[in-house]
């Protein structure tokens, strides 16, 4: 076995370019599979620690106001294993030296220490002094924006009273893990803050003496959550409830959970198809490496080597490969994880986020290599070891010469002597160029979606906030208020146009699912926040009836002529019956709109507004926050601009860096199924290569014989590879639709021309290789082989 392990060594040194191409192409598929394993494991331990240690509650309540005595009855509900009231009040901040509006939230602690539920994690400072009802602590993400420290004081807006409020502290909570406003679907740090106060202060600053607007509950051992919220909601309906919310539909869970679906997606998804095509290129390469060594293999047979010795000699060339580009995925997908980690830390704010590679994704990934290059090879091993020895020795039977269709389809003066022998030779090898082609194209289907994310995220954003979001601010009033403030808000500095909403919490049932959301009431037709239905047209809101993002109407299987029930979650809390009049299409959330008059009827209410639009004029934007942050009855100020801002980073950090590291794991891809396409094909023909430059061929016209198979394949193998492409951007997109987010589907002349160019640039570095090595060519000695 010592020579064989000696071949083996001086294989894998002849071979080294072709070792390492297909080594990166495998390294790929691991790649992505433990960066996504390990950003999974990270977020989903750093989660399940910080919920567990600071008591994460289970489910929260809203009412409108609820007397503190009712705990007690709630207490003894069956299922219910802590409960604690809070009072939740929405505010506005002015911070020293900066100018744009501040939203913030503000929750009730126990009066100088920590609450039973959703406990803090102090990180500078300490909790509110007991007694004082001028203390505060603030989340990280906020006082970190602005460079705020314990002492640091803040002017707010509380009930439509102004207050001064000083730091105690610096804190995390378990709930805030994504710090976005309620409203919103990414965090602004900068402009939208979390704080905590002491209980009684708040309750007399909010009007909420002896009461509370909030619940936190943890559920006991085998109680059933669907009971329990049931229960709860009947027991607090008198109190304007608007329905217990589980852990599962809480704004920050369920936004780190989305985030971990598509981390378990993209550990399935991408994996499987780069190491599908691995397996593949293997399986190709493999096969023609053992087909030049044919001669040898028969001599070794002669000297008595078994075949499973030789089986063995050519597995362990495979898994040198295979554990080769292991070994690189790993490092790669190490390094990778270890930048992402900087990203999560900025939106996802946790105490601690342990980074590393799981002993069971290595062993996986290992597995899943192994399994998928032996797979790709044996058949070719099997072929090779199986052919007796004699026949191995005999050469190849010359192939009977015929004029093929592609030949004549081509006048002869413009193929030329080369050109005959380039198509003679494909022609003569179909299947061989037929692999060597779907290798090349499935390359540029991997460019493709690489691509396809770039162009994909830029287009979601584009249609969001170019298309359908017209406004500049958006306010959200305190309370529902007249319609008429909209006349006072038409008077403010720089206002271009007003258009007001109404919004209120529902539960849209349709069959056996249901679906909670909001039911957006808005003028018609709107201006400033339009609907678009599939072609991009602005659509206007049906006399009767609702209108349903394509997303929220396959979550409800309901289609155009459908009655929704809708229980409605506030005032009467009565359920209604709408008929799904048109399906728009959103790329961000979802949502369910109707005119405002028709819910304002719904609710026997008047005309009445839970906030407004503004179109304003930028060069008076500074006049425009100022007044309105004199307008008492305004809760939150909105900036559309800066929103836009935020999901554009959050995309940028995360969606376009994996696109980025995509397209270089595609490109790299691309290069190597060219380069071994072309090496062995060099390897194939050298004898004939050496012939032609004897007889008088310049190494040029040499060159063009063997580089224009490798052209005409690649050009033939790009509109197969446009065809692979779309198949796995379809299942891609499908794939990666979700509540937050989906990504359109969107094919432009950008993306087809990068994944053609891709293929061609790879195609002409390898070129450039291939000719640099014809240059070195023994031609004595491949002339000196026996034929």
């Amino acid at each position: 076995m010592q020579t064989l392990d000696r071949k083996l060594y001086r294989d894998l040194w002849r071979l080294k370019g072709q070792v390492l191409a297909i080594a990166m192409v495998i390294a790929s598929g691991v790649m992505t599979l433990i960066l996504s394993v390990t950003t999974l494991e990270a977020l989903a331990g750093a989660r399940e620690r910080f919920y567990a240690s600071h008591h994460f509650a289970e489910l929260f309540v809203e009412v409108k106001r609820a007397p503190l005595g009712v705990i007690e009855q709630l207490q003894r509900l069956e299922g219910v294993n802590l409960i604690e009231p809070r009072v939740r009040a929405t505010i506005r901040l002015a911070v020293p030296g900066y100018g744009d509006p501040v939203r913030g939230q503000l929750l009730s602690l126990p009066d100088g220490r920590q609450p039973l539920l959703n406990q803090l994690h102090l990180l500078a400072g300490g909790l509110p002094e007991a007694g004082r009802d001028d203390q505060v602590v603030v989340s990280d993400a906020f006082a970190e924006a602005h460079g705020l420290a314990p002492g640091d004081t803040l002017e707010a807006i509380i009930n439509g009273r102004r207050t001064r409020l000083t730091l105690a502290g610096v804190a995390l909570s378990p709930e805030f893990l994504f710090q976005a406003a309620p409203t919103d679907l990414m965090p602004d740090y900068r402009r939208y803050a979390v704080l905590w106060m002491n209980g009684r202060a708040l309750s007399r600053a909010y009007g909420m003496d002896g009461a509370f607007n909030s619940l936190t509950l943890t559920l006991q051992a085998g109680a059933r959550e669907a009971d329990v919220i049931e229960a709860l909601d009947l027991a607090l309906a008198r109190y304007g409830a608007l329905g217990a919310q589980p852990r599962h539909d809480q704004q920050s869970h369920r936004f780190i959970e989305e985030e971990l679906n598509q981390q378990r997606i993209t550990a399935v998804v991408l994996p499987v198809i780069f190491l599908s095509v691995s397996a593949f290129l293997l399986n190709v390469v493999m096969g023609r490496i053992i087909q030049t060594q044919r001669e040898q293999l028969a001599v070794l047979k002669a000297f008595g080597y078994r075949n499973s010795e030789l089986a063995r000699h050519f597995g362990l060339l495979a898994a040198s490969i295979v554990l080769l580009g292991w070994a690189l995925g790993v490092a790669l997908g190490a390094w990778a994880a270890s930048g992402m980690a900087g990203v999560y830390r900025d939106y996802f704010r946790f105490p601690e986020m342990r980074f590393g590679v799981p002993a069971w994704a290595l062993a996986l990934s290992l597995l899943v290599t192994l399994g998928a290059a032996l797979s790709g090879t044996w058949l070719a091993v099997w072929r090779a070891v199986n052919r007796p020895p004699a026949e191995a020795m005999r050469p190849p039977a010359p192939h009977r010469f015929r004029r093929h269709w592609l030949e004549r389809l081509v006048p002869a003066c413009l193929l030329g002597n080369e050109g005959r022998i380039v198509v003679r030779n494909l022609t003569r090898h179909p299947l061989k160029a037929g692999f060597s082609m779907l290798g090349i194209a499935l390359s540029a289907g991997l460019l493709m979606i690489g691509a396809y994310q770039l162009a994909a995220v830029n287009e979601m954003i584009d249609q969001q906030y170019r298309e359908v979001l017209q406004m500049d601010v958006e306010l959200t009033f305190n309370e529902p208020t007249s319609a008429s403030a909209a006349g006072e808000l038409r008077h403010q500095p720089g206002v271009l146009a007003v258009e007001t909403w109404r919004r209120i919490p529902v539960t849209l049932i349709h069959g056996h699912r249901q679906y909670r959301t909001s039911l957006l009431g808005m003028e018609s037709p709107p201006r400033l926040r339009r609907v678009l239905d599939h072609s991009g047209r602005p659509q206007s809101l049906p006399e009767t009836g609702v209108m349903l993002t394509r997303h929220l109407a396959e979550l409800l299987d309901a289609r155009v002529g459908d009655e929704l029930e809708v229980a409605i979650l506030e005032g009467r809390r009565e359920r209604v019956t709408l008929p799904l009049t048109a399906i728009v299409d959103e790329p961000l959330g979802v949502g369910a709109y109707l005119r405002r008059d028709t819910l304002n009827t719904l609710l026997r209410e008047g005309p009445t507004i839970s906030g407004a639009w503004l179109l304003s004029d930028s060069s008076r934007t500074d006049e425009l926050h100022a007044a309105l942050w004199e307008m008492p009855t305004v809760a939150a100020i909105g900036l559309l601009s800066q929103a836009e801002r935020g999901i554009r980073d959050y995309m940028d950090e995360t969606l376009l860096v994996v696109a980025v590291i995509f397209v270089g794991i595609a490109s790299s891809i691309a290069f190597g199924v060219v380069y071994n396409n072309a090496r062995i094909a060099f390897a194939e023909r050298a004898r004939e290569l050496a012939t032609l430059q004897v007889l008088g061929y310049r190494r040029a016209e040499v060159a063009r014989i063997l580089l224009g198979e490798t052209a005409l394949l690649t050009l033939a193998a790009i509109p197969l590879g446009w065809a692979i492409g779309i198949v796995f951007i379809r299942l891609l997109q499908r794939a990666f639709s979700n509540d937050l987010y989906r990504m359109p589907l969107v094919f432009t002349p950008q993306i087809f021309g990068f994944a053609a160019a891709g293929v061609i640039v790879a195609s002409l570095l390898v070129g450039a290789l291939v000719f640099r090595r014809l240059g070195r060519l023994d031609k004595l000695r491949v002339l000196k082989a026996v034929e």
